[in-house]
């Protein structure tokens, strides 16, 4: 990892809900609002951008745990603001605060948590899985 990843460094990543973004179960749409599932990617998003300037040639980001609450709808058509703050970096460990939020209500917030590894070992762990 690059030097200069530090607490404190933000992100920001902004979206117009749409439809396809509405949760649906066997092809039936639920609520005509940003499902909770879309909004854990877009923070998972996010918080990756922290790290993308600090990736060294052979490393790659992997996700380790994702931590959320869904604290309010954002209708179809609403924009939603999504940001991501470094809160620790130890070792390959990068936590990251994620929220997101719209004109009138913070629709979520939690925790986001990546480590920074060689792509040879991310990919010999995929290899053992198959």
């Amino acid at each position: 990892m690059r030097e200069g990843l530090a607490p404190g460094q933000q992100k920001s990543w902004e979206i117009t809900v749409t439809e396809d973004m509405c949760p649906s179960f066997l092809g039936k749409r639920v609520h005509p609002v940003l499902s909770t599932a879309t909004m854990i990617s877009y923070m998972e998003w996010v918080a990756r951008r922290t790290i993308l300037d600090y990736l060294e040639d052979g490393e790659e980001g992997i996700g380790h745990s994702v931590s959320v609450r869904h604290l309010a709808p954002a209708p179809v058509g609403k924009r939603v603001s999504f940001y991501a703050e470094v809160t620790r970096v130890e070792g390959p460990r990068v936590d990251c605060r994620v929220w997101a939020e719209h004109d009138k209500a913070r629709i979520g917030e939690g925790e986001v948590v990546q480590y920074i590894l060689p792509k040879a070992k991310i990919e010999a762990r995929i290899r053992a899985m198959a």
